[in-house]
């Protein structure tokens, strides 16, 4: 076995058209995010899957024991995959994530998922600080526009922007072709 793992964040319910936080692109992400979990489990090395869920069962969306919070079929896991459940962007913070991957010896990270303004930025960052080797497969995750200040950002500037700033210091950032051509 290889010292690598797929980290999946946050596949959810939640973000699909008919959930409350709705994603741009959220099929093509998952059908990416599939494709490098199938391969992942062919090369024989560990998914954990990462599952958000807030505790407060008034949250507006991520409500324990909805559907929302239920982990997408296409990417469930399978029988001995680990789902890790958390409460805060990072995957890392106050969740068992760091003691699975040191469990397994793991040291490189393939990271998919959603939002890739949250999540993804948060558990990629903190990945890197804990001295994993992170890459994130960029069409295998996903985002939404943002707002701020009264100005729209679209989710493709906004996808953009967070993958240059993670490339420029924290992860290697590829296609998911350009990933399973190697």
């Amino acid at each position: 076995m290889s010292k690598r793992a797929t980290v999946v964040v946050d596949l959810q319910n939640e973000y699909l058209p008919t959930g409350k936080l709705a994603l741009s692109g959220i099929e093509q992400t998952l059908a990416n995010a599939a494709r490098i979990i199938a391969d992942t489990r062919s090369n024989g090395d560990p998914v954990i899957h990462i599952r958000h869920e807030f505790t407060d069962p008034d949250a507006p969306f991520f409500v324990p024991g909805t559907d929302g919070v239920r982990i997408h079929s296409s990417v469930a896991p399978q029988e001995g995959e680990p789902v890790i459940v958390k409460n805060y962007p990072n995957s890392f913070l106050k969740s068992e994530l760091k003691q699975v991957l040191d469990e397994k010896g793991i040291e490189e990270l393939v990271i998919v998922g959603a939002m890739s303004h949250m999540c993804i930025d948060a558990t990629t960052r903190a990945a890197s600080d804990f001295g994993y080797k992170p890459t994130v497969i960029h069409d295998a995750c996903a985002t939404r526009d943002l707002e701020f200040r009264g100005q729209t950002v679209s989710a493709a500037q906004v996808h953009a922007a967070l993958m240059s700033a993670l490339e420029f210091a924290y992860a290697t950032i590829v296609t998911t072709d350009e990933y399973l051509a190697k």
